[in-house]
């Protein structure tokens, strides 16, 4: 199966957050988006509510419940008890684990699974009593062993961060050590059972190599690139963009 489109609109949300207006709305903005292809949408819900507010949550999921049935809704974030209060709440079909501090700007990295092993068996097992899908961010450095612990630890899937990647379009030829070692993570998750998602700085021009190192890649989240150039082709025509670049026929 191509890899699938989660759409992160939590760009969209901060932009609207500027004024106190109702657009751009993330509503609209995430309805065009699945009605261009994308299978899901995602958010990060920070505790400052500096981009997607807590009000958004209900929305998205009345959106995809209501006209998009067959779309999955992803939410990012900490684990803190307001955070998994917030998930059970509008029932995401999957919650993606981070360890930011509420202070960061955005992800930077994945999880120390050694030192929070007993802590993420915890929160997976509350998650997994709501009946949601449970993918933990994961540094792609290679470590089989880490992607060991995720899976002992009840995740299902481990999300690639992708960042370094990213940050090397100024610099191409960095890019291919950084390619293969995402990829000898993702080779040891799926080789025991995990599924595979990746997000962190994604463009349409890095992302079919990433495809085609991971051919078994289930999902990719892009919200800061995709809202980027959708100021430049339109929110539709730039889901087609990404999608195409996951391999998709559309």
């Amino acid at each position: 199966m191509p890899t699938t489109l989660s759409v992160n609109l939590n760009a969209v949300a901060m932009l609207r957050n500027r004024r106190d207006l109702p657009w751009p709305s993330v509503e609209g903005l995430g309805r065009i988006a699945l009605q261009s292809g994308a299978s899901g949408l995602t958010v990060h819900p920070r505790p400052d509510q500096r981009h997607i507010r807590f009000s958004d949550l209900p929305v998205i999921r009345n959106l995809i419940d209501d006209e998009f049935p067959d779309a999955e809704f992803n939410i990012e974030g900490y684990p803190t008890d307001e955070f998994l209060e917030l998930c059970a709440g509008v029932a995401p079909e999957q919650v993606t684990l981070v360890p930011d501090d509420p202070t960061q700007a955005t992800s930077d990295h994945g999880w120390d699974f050694r030192k929070h092993r007993d802590f993420l068996a915890d929160v997976i097992g509350r998650l997994k009593k709501m009946g949601t899908r449970v993918s933990l961010f994961a540094d792609g450095d290679g470590d089989a062993e880490a992607a060991g612990i995720a899976k002992a630890v009840g995740a299902d899937r481990i999300e690639l961060y992708t960042g370094p990647y990213g940050g090397c379009y100024d610099a191409p030829e960095r890019a291919g050590p950084i390619l293969e070692a995402l990829g000898k993570t993702a080779d040891a998750a799926l080789a025991i059972g995990l599924g595979v998602n990746a997000g962190h700085d994604l463009t349409v021009v890095n992302l079919p190599p990433l495809v085609k190192r991971i051919p078994q890649l289930a999902e990719v989240s892009i919200g800061h690139g995709l809202t980027a150039d959708a100021l430049e082709f339109g929110m539709a025509e730039t889901v087609r963009r990404f999608c195409r670049a996951c391999g998709q026929k559309i």
